[in-house]
């Protein structure tokens, strides 16, 4: 590695940390927030300051960045979710509230004035958001809660009505990989309108949740090419000979497809010029309005007029984040800045997984979401695969086993995370069965990790989690069998969609990682001893409010386009190399194979009890 970039080496794991504040709170919670403070704070001067605020699934967070791209501090505050059983819900009141807590503890804590925020940005999950003609909530709700006006990015109400939109084959799908997801917004929106037709009637703005976040802070209903081409079926590359991003502007939504809403019945929307779901659009990083409103700006604690970015769904923030974060070195081949960029893609991993890529040419991949035109980088296509469950399945098969409560017992006690204390029982099984290498414990434990659907490349949200090996054993040692496998199958997952991507045209040979799970370090090298790529870590820890952050940079006219600003913003850290042992790769071919035949299987018993049942 080139000593210009400063190597990030922190390798213990926090996922228990991560996602334990991601678990459902059906009573309201005490505001609390979560500091961190990653470098020493810098004397008040005249330097420039850039906010990113990103809402996942348990919290809000806000970090705050220099010039450098480096990370002077962050917060997070945790957000309330009700689940019950496909529906989850969240409150987009409660989520403001838990921003401006965040904001301001982040600025408290890295000694940064207001006045030195120069421009700030949105992410967010890609939930839906429903607000009437006053910007007050309406219920998406069975039970009536007004609070619960928002239907949660991982919510599966929509699954029969995906199949009946999908089943008409508009044109627009073919742009997302064929067929429409449950998690995206038509099928949801069609819920809705069948369910809940006093709601229908009442919202007046249908929103991503990223762009409510930026309408909030703004007042400007302007949509992001990111949250509307990725969700919402919305053609950006209708502008694609019209606007580039160096003139960037708000656009007339014209890359609507009105046959298509009236198609599945919703023609409504198509009203007003499409008043409810986007009459203008603009590339992420267009600064919207005016700035940040006085309003939000007290609410927050900063100064009005702040620039703020057009907004960008979490994932894509992760992708803006770190996609430039390779080490520099002189004995690489020369390539073009597009060539190399294309030849890369981003993992961000979390509550689930999104896996990002993007090209100069739109490459139609069956069962990847895609081909999307400006929704990260602009103006060039992006590839969209995704995991719906991985670090959230890691929770699931580790919190659901008998030993797990006296095992978080013991890491408690060693003040370690569950999962750090688990791969360390993993290398004393290696030691003690004498095992050539440590994936090798798992050659009769096999799991197929669609517990949630698979959403790449098979596209089928009925798929269901296999795991093949069981015995009536409840160890300690048994769990971290079951832990390995399942991180195996996660990233099997993730080999499965590179292969498809690269037969229909891309050409990816290096990894980018980021999010929580990345923290692992038995996780991510896993995943590069099987999918066979280097896989590359960013320098900075929170690369989602990087992302975010670059939006407020790229707002405020500090670079001329987000791509520039992504060159001088990201570095890498750690490199993550896969093993030389060729017995790791002949071992994990087997298991690929096995792994492939697992959904075969299941197509097969569920074709044999369909026809029992028929």
């Amino acid at each position: 590695m080139s000593g210009k970039r400063r190597v990030w080496s922190d390798s213990a794991p926090l996922l228990g940390q991560q996602h334990s504040q991601q678990k459902s709170q059906h009573q309201y919670q005490p505001r609390s927030v979560s500091l961190e403070m990653t470098t020493s704070a810098v004397p008040a001067t005249a330097r420039s300051v850039f906010l990113g605020i990103d809402v996942g699934t348990g919290s809000a967070r806000a970090g705050l960045f220099d010039e450098n791209g480096k990370l002077l501090g962050s917060s997070s505050s945790p957000i309330q979710i009700w689940k019950d059983g496909d529906c989850v819900e969240q409150s987009s009141t409660d989520i403001w509230h838990a921003i401006s807590a965040a904001v301001k503890a982040a600025c408290s804590l890295a000694e940064v004035s207001k006045e030195e925020v120069k421009g700030m940005g949105f992410a967010a999950t890609c939930s839906l958001v429903a607000v009437d003609a006053e910007g007050s909530p309406v219920t998406v709700s069975w039970s009536g809660d007004s609070r619960r006006n928002i239907i949660v990015w991982m919510d599966h109400r929509a699954v029969e009505q995906a199949e009946r939109i999908n089943s008409r084959n508009s044109t627009v799908l073919q742009y997302c990989g064929g067929a429409l997801s449950p998690e995206m917004q038509p099928p949801k929106l069609l819920w809705v309108k069948e369910n809940l037709p006093d709601s229908w009637s009442m919202v007046f703005r249908w929103m991503d949740l990223s762009d409510w976040l930026s309408y909030r802070a703004t007042g400007d209903d302007t949509r992001s090419l990111c949250t509307t081409v990725c969700k919402w079926t919305y053609l950006g590359h209708a502008h694609m000979h019209q606007n580039n991003e160096k003139d960037s502007r708000d656009m007339e939504a014209c890359g609507w497809d009105d046959d298509f809403w009236e198609e599945i019945g919703l023609s409504d929307l198509v009203d007003g010029h499409h008043a409810k779901i986007g009459r203008s659009v603009a590339f992420p990083g267009h600064p919207l309005g005016s700035g940040l409103t006085s309003t939000a700006a007290k609410e927050l604690g900063l100064v009005a007029g702040i620039p703020v970015g057009t907004s960008l769904i979490d994932a894509h923030a992760g992708g803006v984040g770190v996609m430039e974060s390779v080490p520099l070195s002189d004995s690489e081949p020369k390539e073009s800045d597009k060539e190399a960029l294309c030849r890369r893609m981003v993992l961000v991993c979390g509550t689930s997984t999104c896996h990002m890529a993007i090209s100069q040419n739109k490459l139609f991949i069956p069962g990847v979401w895609g081909p999307y035109w400006s929704a990260m980088v602009p103006e060039h296509w992006l590839t969209e695969g995704g995991q719906s469950a991985t670090g959230a399945l890691l929770d699931y098969i580790v919190e659901n086993h008998v030993a797990s409560p006296h095992l978080a017992n013991r890491a408690a006690s060693q003040r370690i995370s569950l999962f750090e204390l688990l791969n360390k029982i993993l290398e004393t099984m290696m030691l003690d069965l004498k095992r050539p290498f440590l994936a090798s414990l798992t050659e009769d434990m096999h799991v197929l990790p669609d517990f949630h659907g698979n959403r790449s490349p098979i596209a089928d949200p009925k798929a269901k989690g296999m795991l093949c090996g069981l015995t009536l054993d409840t160890s300690e040692k048994q769990l971290a069998l079951q832990y390995l496998a399942t991180v195996q199958g996660i990233a099997y997952g993730t080999r499965h969609i590179v292969e498809h991507c690269n037969a229909h045209g891309h050409e990816i040979d290096t990894i980018l990682a980021c999010g929580g799970l990345v923290k692992n370090a038995l996780f991510i090298q896993e995943h590069a001893d099987i999918i066979g790529c280097p896989i590359i870590l960013p320098r900075e820890s929170e690369p989602v409010l990087l992302g975010a952050a670059i939006l407020g940079a790229v707002a405020a006219r500090k670079y001329c386009s987000l791509h520039e600003a992504m060159k001088a913003l990201n570095a890498a850290g750690q490199v993550i190399h896969p093993s030389k042992d060729p017995k790791v790769k002949k071992y994990h071919d087997a298991k690929y194979r096995i792994f492939r035949e697992l959904y075969e299987q299941q197509l097969s018993h569920r074709s044999l009890m369909a026809e029992a049942l028929a």
